[in-house]
């Protein structure tokens, strides 16, 4: 072999190792997910042991309780463009880059004082659960992270809401 095809073999070689160096890299990132591979989103929400306000996205059932403390059914489903629109927030932000449980040490996850977010993000392959405590403090970056997929998952399903309504 010459000096000219060891230089493209060498090339050829780095060039590799970048691509697919890269194509790990932002598939860790976005923690393998992807929208298309997406099933499920169950997310719920409130204080104590039992958490009355739900959303499950597989079959559409939503129950809140409202300010006067009734609970209110509604039944609505996400449609695509809400999945892939919460796939991007979530890659855009790597929003599930987070420990499943976000929580204080020795915090007690039933507390009747704490508000309490629990996200199930199923998958074609896996199942994603996260439980969040609003008085997280230890790491910001975590804490902050855990809020703002609350906010997106809020959000895609007050549209969702929103677009039922509408009807």
């Amino acid at each position: 072999m010459n000096a000219k095809q060891k230089f493209i073999l060498k090339i050829a070689s780095v060039l590799i190792i970048v691509i697919v160096g890269g194509y790990y890299i932002m598939k860790l990132r976005s923690g393998g997910k992807r929208a298309v591979a997406f099933v499920s989103l169950q997310y719920k929400w409130g204080v104590g042991d039992t958490l009355q306000n739900s959303y499950d996205s597989k079959t559409g059932h939503y129950q809140f309780l409202d300010q006067r403390d009734r609970l209110i059914k509604e039944n609505f489903k996400l449609r695509t463009n809400n999945v892939i629109y919460l796939h991007s927030k979530i890659d855009e932000q790597d929003l599930l880059n987070i420990p499943d449980t976000v929580a204080n040490a020795n915090a007690n996850l039933k507390d009747p004082k704490i508000l309490r977010y629990e996200f199930q993000f199923v998958y074609d392959d896996t199942t994603r659960n996260i439980i969040y405590l609003t008085n997280y403090d230890k790491d910001p970056v975590t804490g902050n992270r855990a809020g703002a997929l609350q906010k997106v998952v809020q959000q895609i399903i007050s549209e969702a809401e929103e677009r039922f309504a509408r009807k």
